[in-house]
């Protein structure tokens, strides 16, 4: 584990522990992974609005009973995930050789 991961564990168990969650499962690279595709597919300031916004969707679901914590989680992730990529720019196929 790098520094960088290392840094990011710490700062997730301070925010579990502050928002008395602690016990709860945070899957970071996929948070990251889904920020990236965000970022990259939309403009950059969308990777922490389209985290949060999956996160409280997943604990909305989760909260009242509609699905598990973890099953909540990656189902909001995932949605956010698939729905970032299709706003993606299509990039133009490169013209064949002759």
């Amino acid at each position: 584990m790098d520094n960088q991961d290392e840094i990011l564990q710490a700062w997730l168990g301070t925010l579990l522990e502050a928002f008395e969650i602690a016990d709860i499962d945070v899957d970071v690279h996929a948070v990251l992974n889904v920020a990236g595709v965000a970022a990259h597919s939309i403009v950059r300031p969308a990777a922490p609005l389209t985290t949060f916004v999956a996160g409280l969707a997943a604990g909305l679901a989760a909260g009242s009973g509609q699905t598990s914590e973890a099953g909540a989680m990656k189902a909001a992730l995932g949605l956010a995930k698939r729905l970032a990529a299709a706003q993606a720019p299509t990039v133009p196929a490169a013209p064949a050789a002759e």
